[in-house]
């Protein structure tokens, strides 16, 4: 499994909206510019989240983007899997993924538990951490603190 920049940059952005919640509504511009994402394409991720119901859009002079939730009841595994869609290690895990390997019996599978197992860490990880749980923690870079 590996998340792609459209998961990564969507959860920068909602971070972003985190750490400015309360005040009015945030310009792309402004989130963009402190991500380092291009605005056409965090255009498109807000409109997605917005489409979610994670954030809502404000028009007008002051426009921009707001959380639609409280960052505390956001969790990382909603975002990404909205974003990346399931998030599945292997494809026979999901419902569509029946017999992707050949073999006619895939319950019966002897590496099937191991993919279990990864998925469920990885979903117990991601719900594990909330927007809020996120804001104000700092990156790593270059050997010196980064914050979102």
């Amino acid at each position: 499994m590996k998340i792609s920049t459209r998961g990564r940059y969507g959860l920068r952005a909602l971070i972003d909206l985190a750490s400015h919640d309360g005040e009015k509504s945030i310009s792309v511009t402004s989130i963009a510019q402190r991500q380092g994402i291009s605005e056409h394409y965090l255009e498109q991720l807000l409109a997605q989240m917005n489409k979610a119901g994670f954030v809502k859009s404000v028009r007008g002079l002051y426009g921009g983007y707001k959380l639609n939730r409280p960052a505390r009841e956001i969790t990382v595994a909603e975002i990404l899997r909205t974003l990346e869609g399931p998030m599945y290690p292997v494809e026979c895990l999901s419902n569509e993924g029946t017999d992707l390997c050949g073999s006619g019996n895939c319950e019966d599978c002897v590496t099937k538990p191991i993919w279990e197992e990864l998925y469920n860490s990885i979903n117990k990880v991601l719900e594990s951490y909330t927007l809020s749980d996120l804001v104000g923690k700092p990156a790593m870079k270059d050997g010196e603190k980064v914050y979102g």
